[in-house]
């Protein structure tokens, strides 16, 4: 296998069948997003002005819904103000220690004020209004990880301030039709980190419709796939005095586990309150 196949491979464990390109700057690209891993320690070297800048521009150039470019990215540069979202969540102490800390939001607001600036009324005030918004930002943030990782930095996406939405507005001052969408931590990385073994093109790529009826074969093969490359320590269980300790611990029993935690409630009132119909 050539160098994209290996990585492919690397990030399935196993052949998916990839192939290759030649050498130049679309390889160096698939490299890249082939080589993609979560940063949560960094060194304390601060990130210049002008590359935060040129991550902006490259986040920006993401694609969007209309171009209508429904985006907020706030920087959190104030002491108190980073402290007082890092003690939100104190399991996660890159917040705090990372040189950059950013919030990206959906933003629905930009676009009603320039309608009422223009004389024309805002007639798309349901659900979509608000999908659209959060769509955008996820491209956005996608493009900045991505040209992050081209210029030798990490990343880590905090999605956890949506368990804390209200505070966390109440701090950047978010206006009605704003909303956070993730946190991101941002600096040069103290440590390698590792690859985080995918589920396989066979289980998400479907043909004419959706088929998952292998589903429990393919999931079962997943797990002792990644369990050979990482395996889940006991310690890090969850929730084991209420499901046990089993003899085989995979990602879907880790991830059900995980999902079987009810969390962020309050985000629908939240979103109603700050403006957004949700019909």
């Amino acid at each position: 296998m050539g160098k994209l196949a290996d990585l492919a491979a690397q990030r399935f464990g196993m052949d998916v069948g990839a192939g290759e390109i030649e050498d130049g700057p679309g390889h160096s690209t698939l490299t890249t997003l082939l080589s993609h891993r979560t940063h949560r320690r960094f060194l304390d070297d601060p990130v210049p002005e002008e590359t935060l800048n040129l991550l902006y521009a490259c986040a920006l150039s993401a694609p969007g819904k209309s171009d209508l470019q429904q985006i907020a990215i706030i920087r959190i540069q104030d002491p108190d103000k980073r402290r007082a979202i890092a003690d939100l969540m104190p399991e996660m102490a890159w917040i705090g220690t990372c040189p950059v800390f950013l919030l990206f939001c959906g933003d629905s607001r930009r676009i009603r004020r320039l309608g009422q600036l223009r004389g024309h009324e805002f007639a798309n005030d349901h659900l979509d209004a608000f999908l659209n918004a959060a769509v955008d930002t996820a491209l956005v943030m996608q493009n900045f990880i991505t040209a992050a990782e081209a210029a030798g930095l990490g990343c880590c996406p905090i999605s956890v301030v949506r368990n804390h939405i209200d505070r966390i507005a109440e701090i950047t001052n978010l206006p009605d039709y704003v909303f956070p969408v993730a946190g991101m931590c941002l600096g040069h990385p103290s440590h390698s980190g590792f690859t985080s073994t995918r589920l396989p093109p066979e289980m998400v790529v479907h043909t004419d419709q959706y088929d998952d009826s292998q589903l429990p074969a393919q999931i079962d093969a997943y797990d002792r796939r990644r369990d050979g490359i990482y395996h889940i320590p006991t310690e890090k269980y969850r929730m084991t005095a209420a499901y046990g300790t089993p003899e085989f611990y995979g990602w879907s029993e880790d991830k059900t586990r995980q999902t079987s935690v009810r969390e962020r409630d309050d985000l629908a009132a939240y979103l109603r309150r700050h403006g957004f119909c949700l019909d």
